[in-house]
């Protein structure tokens, strides 16, 4: 059974920078993707970034485009996400996902994940 746990979550002023961390437990195989998807209160969960399981691929919602950054250690099965420029808006439970795919894409549905993380809360303050 995989398991990913998040950390470095926290509180943060507007402009700071937070590198949240997804470690994985549990897996069979190399060949995997990665995701960070976000919830925000009343809200439903949305696409944050993706990577592909070799990390030469990544992908990210307009939103972030351009401010957080996805990359992974595979030697050590965790995912990150750089997170600067933040703003209050960026407020979310943020959650990692992961399934297996040896392919060089990146996924970017909920449906198109396995297994999910608990989720590390990111509150940025105006």
């Amino acid at each position: 059974q995989v398991q990913l746990v998040e950390s470095g979550g926290g509180l943060v002023q507007a402009g700071d920078s937070l590198r949240l961390s997804c470690a994985a437990s549990g897996r069979t195989s190399r060949n995997y993707a990665m995701g960070w998807f976000r919830q925000a209160p009343g809200k439903e969960r949305d696409f944050v970034a993706a990577i592909n399981w070799s990390g030469g691929v990544t992908e990210y919602s307009d939103s972030v485009k351009g401010r957080f950054t996805i990359s992974r250690d595979n030697a050590k099965d965790t995912v990150y996400l750089q997170m600067n420029s933040l703003k209050a808006e960026d407020t979310a439970i943020y959650y990692c996902s992961t399934r297996s795919s040896r392919y060089g894409v990146t996924y970017r549905r909920i449906n198109d994940y396995d297994h999910w993380g608990q989720g590390t809360q990111v509150t940025v303050s105006s």
